[in-house]
């Protein structure tokens, strides 16, 4: 398990409790890219079985939290947003590299660092809200969230050497902190 170079400022938290239903909104739509995200790579990766079956496994705890997600927002009168662009995930998408193998190494370990974001997120979120039902729902997301971590990072070791791992997972790191904090603190996820 890695460490983000950056850490969310609290001033984020306190946005996203200051306009939650907006949050709820890009989380609904979070959990339906992520599934998407899974599917995508299940179609690119056929001939390796593991990740096939660990994106499946993916697409559909991903696809059961758009679900729940859903829910609240029905619970609330709220309802889903238009799909848009997430400036987070396309700025570090802009970092990964062409070919084969390196785009395969980059795939997953951004993967795992945008899950460890999200869980990073999701841990602050479930420790600001009082007790109840969604204090509840936000802590297990953030259990989950540090499993699909792992699962990127484990993956990219099946495939390329520990050092190689290593050294493309500090230089998207690096990257992610510098990106995370540049971008403007909104009721979103990312």
């Amino acid at each position: 398990m890695f460490e983000l170079r950056y850490k969310t400022s609290p001033i984020w938290t306190q946005t996203v409790l200051a306009d939650f239903d907006a949050f709820l909104i890009d989380h609904a739509a979070a959990e339906k890219k992520a599934s998407g995200m899974a599917n995508s790579m299940v179609s690119h990766y056929p001939d390796k079985p593991d990740i096939v079956t660990a994106m499946i496994d993916l697409s559909i705890e991903e696809m059961a939290h758009f679900r729940e997600v859903v829910k609240i927002l029905m619970k609330r009168g709220l309802q889903l947003g238009p799909d848009t662009r997430d400036p987070y995930v396309n700025a570090l998408r802009q970092h990964s590299r062409k070919g084969t193998d390196v785009y395969l190494l980059d795939r997953l370990l951004l993967g795992s660092v945008i899950e460890a974001r999200g869980c990073e997120r999701f841990g602050l979120v479930a420790d600001a809200l009082p007790t109840g039902e969604l204090k509840e729902f936000y802590i297990a997301i953030t259990e989950s969230e540090s499993r699909h971590e792992d699962l990127f990072e484990k993956l990219a070791h099946n495939y390329f050497p520990t050092k190689v791992v290593n050294h493309r997972l500090n230089e998207l790191l690096e990257l992610e902190a510098a990106i995370v904090e540049s971008l403007p603190i909104i009721a979103a996820l990312h």
